[in-house]
């Protein structure tokens, strides 16, 4: 990832007068796709998320002190866990694997396999945590590449729809991923998320392996039009234009194969007055974009009114669109 050059150039930006002890980050869950945006949008919301709390020792080297929330599913081994991997590669890169040593105690605030991007926020909390540990010598910018490694250890597709608004906060474009160019557009300011996560399991690599690798020219017509309205209106703080334009017929029409009750929650939602409904990443969460908080309120309530009714177990979150991204707790 990086040359003699690139390593000796960022070593040069660290003073370890600056270096801390110890420091506990937050990372926020992220609204993949945000609806019509398939690979390409997201955004960070205030809750859930993930902490990291990182301290430094004296051995060199990355552990894991522990793992809470996780029930007991991530690796103790730092060489296996994407939070510990991505430490591992940034220490690497800035020429200091064998001068520093840190211990890492993962708090997971999030359900894993929910589609809220449980494992970018992990990812992101902890380089956010060890850059801010060495006295930040890395822009955000500069993260961001080892935020998409951490990705693709976790899932095995390095995108970044997910670590993208994580790390930047608000809404986020994805242009391109090679070279990786990431847009940060406007959030109006009463957008609001309800989100459900009804407990059932649909892994990531499954909901992906159903997508089609080829979609007829209408329906693509109609999605970028979708995409290029719902941008414009986010421009022009346009409600009712960002409404018609969160509709997915790409790739909702085959997620929702896997997520129980998911049209009638979709009926329930839009009938309880929030601009759109829809799949957060690869679901099984489904997210109620709304004006303002009453709507997405009402909406996720009676959501899980009718989950409960039919024996399926759910979480919920609203919230607005965090626009910090990681931030340092203590």
């Amino acid at each position: 990832m990086s040359n003699p050059e690139q390593v000796l150039n960022k070593q040069s930006k660290i003073n370890q007068d600056h270096w801390l002890d110890e420091v506990r980050v937050f990372a926020p869950a992220t609204v993949a796709n945000m609806i019509c945006g398939f690979d390409i949008l997201g955004f960070a919301v205030d809750k859930p998320g993930d902490e990291v709390y990182m301290q430094r020792v004296g051995n060199p080297g990355v552990r894991i002190r522990s793992i809470k929330g996780d029930d007991g599913r991530l690796p103790l081994d730092p060489d296996k866990n994407t939070v510990s991997a991505c430490v591992m590669m940034l220490l690497a890169h800035l020429g200091l694997e064998t001068e520093i040593g840190v211990e890492i105690e993962l708090t997971k605030h999030m359900p894993i396999g929910s589609g809220l991007g449980s494992s970018s926020a992990s990812t992101v909390a902890g380089l956010f945590a060890i850059n801010t540990l060495l006295g930040n010598p890395l822009t955000k910018d500069e993260l961001m590449p080892f935020c998409v490694e951490g990705e693709r250890l976790a899932c095995g597709h390095g995108h970044a729809d997910n670590v993208a608004p994580a790390l930047m906060g608000g809404i986020t474009l994805i242009r391109g991923s090679q070279p990786l160019d990431i847009i940060n557009l406007p959030v109006p300011d009463q957008l609001v998320a309800g989100i459900v996560f009804p407990q059932v399991d649909v892994p990531t690599r499954d909901a992906r392996q159903l997508i089609k690798e080829k979609v007829s020219l209408k329906d693509a017509v109609v999605q970028w039009g979708n995409i290029a309205g719902l941008v414009s209106g986010l421009y022009r703080n346009d409600y009712e234009l960002i409404s018609r334009s969160m509709h997915d017929v790409l790739i909702e029409p085959t997620r929702a194969i896997l997520i129980p009750e998911f049209y009638e929650m979709k009926r329930i939602a839009m009938d309880s007055g929030v601009l759109s409904f829809g799949i957060s990443g690869s679901g099984p969460s489904v997210v109620a974009i709304s004006k303002g908080f009453e709507a997405a309120q009402l909406a996720v309530d009676r959501i899980q009114e009718h989950l409960t009714a039919n024996g399926i177990e759910s979480l919920q979150f609203v919230s607005a669109v965090n626009a910090e991204g990681p931030k340092v707790l203590s």
